[in-house]
């Protein structure tokens, strides 16, 4: 079993971070009832017999995007170069190029369009 059961990504414009992510990754996020009034989410896929975990967006008084906290990486398919090429026409930032972490694949980093740093992984 995978430790890592849910996570959620801070944003301040909820419409620009979803636009973000739906064009990097290629998913598109659903709306999902917010447990606190005034909180915004918008969901990634998921699928309860998968493996990883999924989580949400979340736009929340008290919630900030930081690019120096827990970094949450999203699995590419196949060679995740293909989700880089997309992220500056999405309005962010790669900030570690595709790195090889050995036997284990390829990892790389980048900024969302609301200032957190986020893993893209992948086996090639």
């Amino acid at each position: 079993m995978n430790v890592v059961s849910w996570f959620e990504i801070p944003v301040k414009d909820m419409s620009r971070a979803r636009a973000f992510y739906a064009k990097v990754l290629g998913h598109t996020l659903s709306d999902l009832p917010a447990p606190i009034p005034g909180m915004e989410m918008a969901a990634f896929p998921f699928d309860q017999n998968a493996p990883h975990a999924s989580g949400a967006l979340v736009k929340a008084e008290g919630r900030t995007p930081r690019g120096d906290s827990v970094l949450v990486y999203f699995q590419c398919q196949e060679d995740l170069a293909k989700e880089l090429r997309r992220v500056e026409a999405a309005g962010g930032k790669v900030v570690t190029p595709k790195t090889s972490i050995g036997p284990w694949g390829f990892i790389a980093h980048v900024l969302d369009t609301e200032g957190n740093r986020v893993g893209l992984a992948s086996p090639k």
